[in-house]
């Protein structure tokens, strides 16, 4: 898809309503025309050439997130909605992109503001990119963190530095990244001792998606 359109869809999308030609795009292929983004929502589109393609992407999609197939013009995209942080929405659209090679693009409300408290911003720069990479052998202590972007700032206070990473289909803080079972078991036990909701996984399931975030 050309960067124009790329652009003229998300801008459509973000819209009040969904641009549509004349002749609606559900009478051509049966698909309901994609909605917009509600207030505070942000949607993460992405495009599937082959209906098997857009099978795999809806397996891979968050699942906790809405997911519908829809048209948009002569396009037919999946769309997973209910984002309610930009910084996850954006850090899905890389993963799909750089680790399962899809095509994909964040829309949000027309109406939003420039910033979001509920966001997390990548070494404090929103221009600043992700660089997903599956992490090696040995242990992810890993943080749910959900639409609470301060919980970063308490992560950050007991252990340095706080990534950004996805496992099975979900975005966690990444507390640490060790082959040493014991240091890893410290660390889970420094944050379990602050009350936060924290795990220890096998790293090789993990994608990291940035080294450090903002608090």
């Amino acid at each position: 898809m050309f960067p124009i359109r790329r652009l003229l869809l998300a801008a459509c999308l973000s819209s009040a309503a969904v641009c549509v030609p004349a002749q609606s795009a559900t009478a051509q292929s049966g698909l309901p025309a994609c909605p917009p983004p509600a207030s505070n929502e942000y949607l993460l589109l992405v495009r599937g050439e082959t209906e098997a393609e857009r099978a795999e992407i809806a397996d891979i999609l968050p699942i906790e997130s809405a997911v519908l197939i829809c048209q948009y013009t002569d396009e037919v995209l999946v769309r997973a909605g209910g984002f309610t942080s930009l910084e996850t929405a954006n850090a899905w659209a890389t993963y799909m992109e750089s680790e399962q090679g899809f095509e994909s693009f964040v829309s949000q409300p027309a109406s939003q503001p420039a910033a979001n408290n509920g966001d997390i911003a990548v070494n404090g720069n929103a221009s600043v990119g992700y660089q997903p990479n599956l992490l090696g052998s040995g242990y992810a202590v890993l943080v749910e963190y959900g639409t609470r972007p301060e919980v970063a700032t308490a992560v950050g206070q007991l252990v340095r530095p706080v990534g950004l990473a996805v496992y099975q289909q979900r975005a966690y803080l990444l507390a640490g990244y060790t082959s040493d079972g014991a240091a890893a078991s410290a660390i889970l036990q420094r944050l379990s001792d602050a009350q936060l909701a924290a795990v220890i996984v096998d790293a090789q399931q993990v994608v990291r998606l940035s080294n450090e975030v903002a608090r």
